[in-house]
């Protein structure tokens, strides 16, 4: 057993009955272990929780990084995207990852803040609109996967007893007026 296998078991925990269920003490019977043998891998609970929220997102530390000349709006939508998709991927993915701190992503961070500023977005800009677009994504996703939806849409077009309601063009609504306003606010072209 190793820190990797770890994760991994947990994950499939929380797939299969939710971050509620997720305990080291059912951990421990899945992978056959004494809960204690956790211990010599994650002190605490939370360091697992932790590790859970890093490895569930690498598919979105996957994405290729923006370069030089990319459209500023165009990336950050797809980034944005790339982070939603990605909380999607798990049963709970939203709730995993609040309040998480990104502590193996922190390169990349400064590179996406980079990216913005050198492409004239001012740093102070940048900074909120990539905190403001990562927690207005927790939030749609903890609300999707709250109502029950299945994905992206329910499977009935209906969410919060609204009739056709689309939880992916609500997103992406939200997500429009958040890069024409920070185009506007930093008066940034392209």
């Amino acid at each position: 057993m190793n820190r990797e296998a770890v994760v991994a078991e947990a994950l499939a925990l929380l797939d299969e009955a939710g971050l509620d269920a997720v305990s080291t003490r059912r951990l421990a019977a899945r992978l056959n272990v004494e809960q204690p043998s956790l211990y010599w891998h994650f002190r605490t609970k939370k360091d697992l929780l932790a590790a859970m929220a890093q490895a569930a997102m690498e598919p979105h530390a996957a994405e290729p990084l923006p370069l030089p000349g990319d459209d500023w709006r165009e990336w950050f939508l797809a980034n944005t995207r790339s982070f939603r998709r990605t909380l999607l991927l798990r049963r709970d993915g939203a709730r995993l990852h609040a309040g998480s701190t990104p502590a193996g992503d922190l390169e990349r961070i400064r590179h996406k803040m980079e990216f913005l500023v050198a492409s004239g977005v001012p740093e102070r800009d940048a900074q909120m609109a990539m905190l403001a677009a990562g927690r207005y994504t927790v939030g749609c996703v903890l609300e999707e996967q709250a109502s029950g939806g299945d994905g992206p849409q329910d499977g009935d077009g209906e969410s919060d007893g609204l009739p056709g309601f689309d939880e992916e063009a609500a997103f992406e609504a939200g997500l429009a007026l958040m890069v024409d306003g920070l185009a506007r606010a930093a008066g940034v072209r392209g």
